[in-house]
């Protein structure tokens, strides 16, 4: 599987991707400003995903990854349930820093250090050299969140992490 540049063609899995994440996310996929949102990364080249089926199958979307360049930050990374645990994560997040700004903080809102559920994206963040910096505040899933930044460049995930 490979990451790659999402286009609009992709948003229907994109959305089925929202849908699913909603527990942890609070709503999305039937909200017009995340549509709007997601459809905008769309055209500016500011989702990535990776997007693969066999044998013939429809290619499902296995996760995703939308940035701000100009705000150097991550804005939204999930990753399909069926596709956990695989390197997608580490895939998507690997190519998103290399499009980012290295000489300058990369931050990321993500769930905090409390929610069971999240332990594996703060792990994943951590392992690209990202730190807890400041409370988030609640997302609209009511879960408690944390500013996480990369300032050094942070390290690349490597077969250690």
């Amino acid at each position: 599987m490979k990451t790659r540049v999402a286009t609009v063609e992709d948003f229907p899995g994109w959305i089925d991707l929202a849908r699913e994440v909603e527990p942890l996310f609070g709503p999305m996929a039937d909200v017009p400003s995340f549509r709007e949102a997601l459809r905008q990364a769309l055209a500016h080249g500011d989702a990535l995903c990776i997007r693969a089926g066999a044998g013939g199958e429809e290619p499902v979307l296995h996760g995703g990854i939308v940035i701000s360049r100009e705000a150097n930050e991550i804005l939204w990374l999930a990753v399909a349930s069926g596709s956990r645990g695989l390197g997608i994560g580490k895939a998507l997040l690997g190519e998103a820093v290399g499009r980012l700004d290295a000489a300058r903080p990369v931050t990321v809102t993500t769930f905090a250090g409390s929610v069971d559920a999240g332990i594996p994206a703060r792990a994943l963040y951590r392992s690209f050299g990202f730190e807890d910096s400041l409370p988030g505040g609640m997302n609209p899933a009511g879960l408690p969140t944390v500013v996480m930044v990369r300032t050094d460049g942070g390290r690349q995930g490597g077969p250690h992490d």
